[in-house]
């Protein structure tokens, strides 16, 4: 069993706007596994919620983790993650369904909502990545390597 802890967000200015996701991997001691900032162009917040949520999930499984416990800021998507709400909106779609195809890879999974003072560095990550959207840094490949 590995265990780890994913922390995500998703970051818009203008909604859409310049866009990015952002995500860090902890052990449950607190090292870091990984963390990076996605720029994603142009998009909305949810999509960038659910791009950073893939993103994390992808590598947590890349580096083998088994039991993931994840924590962001979007109640909306935990929320709809953990089946209270249903996902409707159509560019959020198969990102959802993405989602929880991923989630199918742990074999124990976990999704919380935390205020956004007890996720800083992901949205920090997130937040750069959407400045460098801005700044045209344009889009990163790994939704065409994650599936």
């Amino acid at each position: 069993m590995k265990e780890a802890y994913l922390y995500t967000d998703g970051a818009s200015k203008g909604n859409p706007g310049p866009a990015g996701a952002g995500f860090v991997l902890v052990t449950p001691h607190g090292a870091v596994l990984k963390q990076r900032a996605v720029p994603l162009g142009v998009t909305t917040v949810g999509v960038a919620e659910y791009r950073a949520l893939i993103a994390g999930m992808a590598e947590a499984a890349s580096q083998g983790v088994t039991h993931l416990r994840v924590f962001c800021d979007s109640e909306f998507m935990v929320r709809q993650m953990l089946g209270i709400y249903k996902c409707r909106t159509p560019a959020i779609k198969p990102l959802y369904t993405w989602a929880v195809k991923l989630r199918g890879r742990f074999t124990a999974f976990a999704i919380q909502h935390v205020p956004r003072e007890q996720n800083n560095l992901a949205d920090g990550l997130a937040t750069e990545a959407a400045r460098l959207s801005a700044q045209g840094g344009g889009t990163c490949s790994i939704w065409a390597s994650v599936k």
